[in-house]
């Protein structure tokens, strides 16, 4: 064993400098560049994905695939939205378990590259089947989320991790933003700017341009991470670095590697799948109540619904995606430096079961008053309000993720795990929401209230999971 080492150059990476008093005291600077570049990899994804939204039931309108069924066509745009969680599920365990051997940068170079490729080949696509594969390719080379939060949970430590993952839900709220602005935008230019775009291949492909604005995103985000992202694996670290700035021996990176090779099984223990149960639930709902609000606020007030406009629905969805965003940002890191994160996790699940009753007493609202009034309005935005607490689930079962790992060299494995079980949760979500939803009213279960009945029954359920959690 090499002992030439000055000591206090290892303890200063393994032993506190300070009592735990002071340590809560000083955090740990980020580093703000890697994670900045991180983060732009992040912000190109939701922005790509969300491109799609205002223009997907157009392009499956005009490529004639429903017979003139107009009401076929939600049924449509729905299957090429779960196939891609579909595919996401069955390949991004292995893409994050690869990353655990060959490191974090090239399984992100795949998938990056992968999903340029799609958006590309999606906004050249004539048929049905050519946009599903295309988003299925996504979706099978996509291991980008889950190894993004294993690269977060490797540049962060306990002191510093709350302000870290507090802005993963600041970005896809912000891509979520500027995506559906950007596909709204750009799709058919040859209307908007008939000069500009006159040329016959706009016509044949009239959405191409938002998917090539976005494949640029992408090529952005591919050259900033090759030029200046670090790898952040111990083993595939460069020597230099691995031994003197972490203070990790050669013993010690030799075990490390050899636990990259860990069996899954040995990872199932109930420290890990507790939190990434907890995950999969927090997914489920979530992508459930956003399948629902839309189609809620669309819906007619004879069903129950509000019947607002598109616009209207889209600028309520755009309010609360901008305020989500800026209260994370503020707030979220001194919340759970406040409360810890298994206590306001537990405090932001609770958030569910209010968010959903307000379904059923706005219906009330506009039966009794026979248009949609201040008073719902006003129910409406508390429901938004509670969202934004319940967001801050997320952050918190990042974190119970993350240190659940016995070592950063199955990290990797460990967010897979979790990151194929929320894609599972949000390929199912959805259908099965909007399916009770439409039960529900049609044979007035509950007086069409079942679908909410159900959702607050599995979130006792997320809250009974939440108290589980070791944290």
């Amino acid at each position: 064993m090499d002992t030439s080492d000055p000591p206090r150059l290892i303890a200063s990476e393994t032993t506190p400098l300070f009592p735990t008093e002071a340590l809560k005291k000083h955090k740990t600077p980020l580093p703000k560049l890697q994670i900045g570049i991180l983060m732009t990899l992040q912000l190109a994804e939701p922005i790509a994905s969300s491109s799609i939204f205002p223009y997907i039931n157009q392009l499956i309108s005009e490529l004639g695939i429903t017979g003139g069924d107009d009401a076929a066509i939600g049924y449509y745009a729905g299957i090429i939205e779960s196939l891609f969680f579909v595919a996401q599920a069955l390949t991004v365990l292995r893409w994050s378990r690869l990353s655990d051997r060959i490191g974090r940068k090239p399984v992100l170079v795949i998938g990056i590259s992968g999903a340029c490729i799609s958006i590309l080949c999606f906004g050249l696509s004539t048929t049905f089947w050519s946009l599903v594969i295309s988003r299925c390719v996504c979706g099978l080379l996509n291991g980008n989320v889950g190894v993004m939060k294993t690269m977060m949970g490797e540049l962060t430590d306990s002191t510093n991790m709350a302000q870290a993952f507090a802005l993963f839900p600041i970005i896809w709220s912000l891509g979520g933003f500027i995506g559906p602005l950007l596909g709204g935008t750009l799709a058919r230019p040859q209307d908007h700017w008939p000069t500009l775009f006159a040329d016959p291949f706009w016509g044949k492909y009239p959405y191409f341009l938002p998917c090539a604005v976005a494949a640029c995103l992408f090529v952005l985000a591919l050259f900033m991470m090759l030029m200046f992202l670090e790898e952040t694996l111990s083993t595939k670290r460069r020597p230099k670095l691995t031994s003197a700035t972490f203070g990790v021996s050669s013993g010690e990176s030799l075990h490390q590697q050899s636990m990259a090779y860990t069996p899954l099984r040995s990872l199932l223990t109930p420290a890990i799948v507790v939190p990434i149960a907890n995950y999969a639930m927090l997914a489920f709902l979530d992508v459930s109540f956003r399948a629902l609000l839309p189609l809620f606020l669309s819906t007619p007030t004879y069903l129950g619904g509000l019947k607002l406009d598109p616009s209207s629905i889209g600028s309520w969805l755009a309010f609360f995606g901008i305020m989500d965003g800026i209260f994370q940002a503020l707030f979220f890191a001194k919340i759970v430096d406040r409360f810890g994160p298994k206590r306001l996790f537990c405090i932001s699940v609770s958030c569910f079961v209010p968010i959903m009753v307000m379904f059923p007493i706005m219906s009330w609202l506009v039966s009794t008053r026979g248009e949609v009034d201040y008073a719902v309005t006003f129910t409406l935005f508390c429901q938004l309000v509670l969202m934004v607490v319940w967001d801050m689930a997320f952050g918190t079962v990042f974190m119970f993720i993350t240190a659940s790992a016995p070592t950063n060299t199955v990290l990797g494995a460990i967010n897979g795990l979790g990151q194929t079980s929320a894609s599972v949760a949000r390929a199912v979500g959805p259908a099965l929401a909007t399916s009770l939803f439409a039960v529900s009213k049609e044979r007035n279960i509950l007086a069409g209230n079942a679908v909410y009945v159900v959702l607050i029954m599995l979130a006792g359920v997320l809250r009974w999971l939440g108290v589980a959690v070791t944290g």
